[in-house]
């Protein structure tokens, strides 16, 4: 089993951790929110006062946060940066969805002292954190693929090699960006029903059996008390903030930019979500944009 440093326990986060403890690994955690590593201490890890300290004899270093500047922060600021105390021939595993010039940047500048870096990027919200059934996509060499990909089965079921370094950011964004559609389609064919009177269980229903099947609509129903266990049906609260999908929209869209690729509904979809987030929906899950199809009380 491994030594494991894990750098930042979320929502996502914490869960992870806590399947590579349930896994044998010994797993070393630090946070800034001190109840968050309570929780995973609590389940059998242990923890440091510093980042640098929970590295320090550190195999794998995961690292779950919340953009760019922060791994760039963690890993590189001078003298306190992790770079500094990680040992050579680790791996460093960075799970946040950034962009993928910072992933990049870090892996080249770890490479320089011998230290390994995927940037593994995930899916399947805070139920397959739980559950231990994400998917990894994952950017580097194959050599570091296979060194990080007993550790990521601890915590996903489905892990692909997408590439070379920022390959597995890429894949996010256009996961994403697909999903953000799917949901705004599935939120707005849902509203058209009900305004025609149509009864959203038996619709559901209908177009699940049907040509307009598909993830938000089958696992993840965005009207409420439609389906059980998802945000939709605890008024929109857990799973995946309207904040982070409107961050990751826009990190679709400088990718899209940066390889002159046509995204319209891409574009479409980082509207609508920032305009959602910026009326007072940020911290709420990202299905809630079936709000924004409600027809106004007659």
């Amino acid at each position: 089993m491994a030594n494991i440093a894990f750098i930042g326990l979320g929502n996502m986060g914490s869960p992870m951790a806590i399947n590579l403890v349930k896994a044998g690994h010994q797993v070393c955690v630090f946070d800034l929110a001190d109840e968050a590593v309570s929780k995973v201490v609590a389940a059998g890890a242990v923890t440091k006062k510093t980042a640098a300290e929970c590295v320090q004899n550190a195999q794998f270093i995961i690292s779950m946060l919340p953009a760019g500047k922060h791994v760039d922060a963690v890993y590189l600021t001078e003298k306190t940066g992790l770079i500094n105390y990680i040992e050579p021939n680790s791996l460093v595993i960075d799970s946040s969805t950034i962009d993928a010039a910072t992933s990049c940047k870090v892996a080249q500048a770890l490479a320089q002292k011998k230290i390994g870096f995927v940037d593994a990027p995930v899916s399947g919200g805070v139920g397959g954190a739980v559950a231990g059934t994400l998917s990894f996509m994952v950017g580097g060499s194959l050599a570091e693929f296979e060194q990080a990909s007993p550790i990521l089965e601890a915590m996903g079921k489905n892990i692909f090699h997408a590439g070379e370094h920022g390959a597995g950011q890429i894949a996010k964004a256009c996961n994403n960006m697909l999903l953000s559609i799917l949901m705004i389609g599935t939120s707005e064919a849902l509203q058209l029903g009900m305004a025609n009177g149509l009864d959203p269980k038996v619709l559901s229903n209908i177009m699940s059996k049907s040509s307009g099947s598909n993830w938000t609509l089958d696992v993840y129903n965005p009207c409420p008390d439609v389906m059980d266990n998802v945000p939709s049906s605890n008024n929109y609260q857990g799973g995946f903030m309207v904040d982070l999908m409107a961050k990751d929209l826009g990190l679709a869209m400088e990718t899209a930019l940066a390889s002159h690729s046509s995204t319209p509904m891409g574009a479409l979809a980082r509207s609508l979500y920032t305009m959602h987030a910026n009326t007072g929906n940020g911290s709420k899950d990202f299905s809630s944009i079936f709000n924004v199809f409600n027809l106004p009380s007659k």
